[in-house]
Formats: structure tokens, sequence, C-alpha cells
């Protein structure tokens, strides 16, 4: 049980991925709805393949950046799931089919390309445990963003089947163990930071998009 282990660096994190994570935001709630514009279901998937679904991604980068024994049983067990996960992303996109026609393209794709590079940079920092940050960034905010996905994918006929990214408790172990070394914790605790910020990026991009086709 995550409450058995005493872990003021998870309890930090825990409170990042919840404050600031994706759980929150009006976009990603109007993909989970019955009534959800299915353009917003397709420009949802289109972009989230962008930012996640191309290899290597951010847990594979932050397997080449991480040098923590501790982590390595996580990083694979995470790569591994979030493989499946790319897989689905690719599904439902070509499901939902193509991006829809919206005003400001142009401005969107310099928006998307400069968050993708944003990931990109996380992923591959040198900073000793920010890698490692990002990748439980996106460990941690995928469950949100997987359950609306999951309803959207249910009303075009796909099954998502299981997630298998690791467990809470098993990143709740690892947070607590890193975070041990403060420098470490700090420099983890920026790429979570930094990951879901751009994880709130995408769905204001998102939110502003779905407006301009609504107008």
């Amino acid at each position: 049980m995550i409450s058995a282990v005493p872990r003021s660096a998870w309890t930090a994190v825990a409170s990042l991925a919840t404050e600031d994570g994706s759980a929150g935001q009006p976009q990603l709630a109007a993909l989970a709805r019955e009534t959800c514009d299915p353009r917003d279901v397709a420009d949802a998937a289109y972009h989230l393949c962008i930012l996640h679904g191309r290899l290597p991604g951010v847990i594979e980068h932050a397997a080449t950046h991480s040098d923590f024994d501790a982590a390595r049983s996580w990083l694979t067990e995470a790569a591994s799931g979030f493989a499946q996960e790319r897989g689905y992303m690719v599904a439902l996109a070509a499901a939902a089919g193509p991006p829809p026609s919206t005003p400001g393209q142009a401005n969107t794709e310099a928006a998307i390309a400069a968050q993708r590079h944003a990931i990109d940079m996380l992923a591959q920092s040198e900073r000793r445990g920010c890698a490692l940050g990002a990748a439980i960034a996106l460990v941690l905010d995928w469950p949100a963003i997987r359950t609306a996905l999951d309803r959207a994918a249910a009303r075009l006929g796909l099954d998502p089947g299981a997630c298998e990214l690791p467990a809470r408790a098993a990143t709740a172990e690892l947070v607590a163990v890193l975070g041990e070394n403060r420098a470490v914790e700090r420099a983890m605790r920026f790429g979570i930071e930094q990951l879901l910020a751009q994880h709130r990026g995408l769905w204001d991009l998102l939110e502003a998009r779905a407006e301009a086709r609504s107008g």
C-alpha cells in the first residue's frame, strides 16, 4: 500500500500530478462526454500521436539518460506498457479520421512542434533525475488521458484493452527511493513539472482549436 511507506518526495509528486496534470483540463473532460464532437476526438488523437506516438519517446529517452539501478525494472515495464499505448493511439487516430480543418493551422503546427521539442529536451536532459521525472510524469498523467480516450474509443467501436503501465504503488516506491537524494529529487520534480506543463499546453491548444471550429 502506498500509505505504508513514508515518502515526502512522493507526497509532493502525487500532489503535482493531481493538481497540475491533465485530469482537470476541460478539453480532456469534453472528450469523455457522449455529446463530444467527433472532430475533437480526431484532433486530440492526431496531436497526441505527434507528441507521444513516436519512437524513441519520453520513456525510451529517459532509459538511456538515467543511471539509477532502482529505476531499471520500472523503466522496462513503463516502456513495454507505453508501446501498447502507442498502438492504441494510432488505432484511435485511424478510427477517428484525419484532424479537422481549423483556422490558424500554421500557428497550431508551430505550437505543437515547440511542445514536441520541449518534451524531447526534457527526456534527454543530462541533469540527473530530470529525464526520469519526465517519464514518471507521463506514467502518472496517462491514466486520466486514457480514461477520456477509452470513452471516445468506445463510441467508435474500439476495444482499448488494459493499460499495462507501472502501478501507482510502484511509481511511489521509485520516487521515494530516488527522493532520498535532494539534488535528484529537485531535478526529478522539475522534469515532472515541465512535462505536465506541456500536457496542459496541449489541452489548451485543443480547446482553442475546438472553439475556433465552432465560432
